[in-house]
């Protein structure tokens, strides 16, 4: 079972409250603007800012490469 892609609708970062996105991978979301990336485990999301970990300006650029 895959994440539920329409959870994103209503999911929010719980730092900036700005939208989350989810890469083609589907192994965390994501928050730009926080440059953080909240993981997925067993389809449910943490959005805990204490398992959150921080994105790489590589990792970032990457991202906005994919068109994320």
């Amino acid at each position: 079972m895959a994440f539920d892609k329409q959870l994103l609708d209503i999911l929010a970062c719980p730092v900036c409250k700005g939208k989350l996105l989810l890469p083609i991978e589907q192994k965390e979301l994501i928050c730009r603007f926080d440059r953080l990336a909240y993981p997925i485990k067993d389809n449910i999301p943490v959005l805990l800012d204490t398992e959150a970990r921080v994105l790489s300006l590589e990792e970032l650029e990457a991202l906005k490469a994919k068109g994320s």
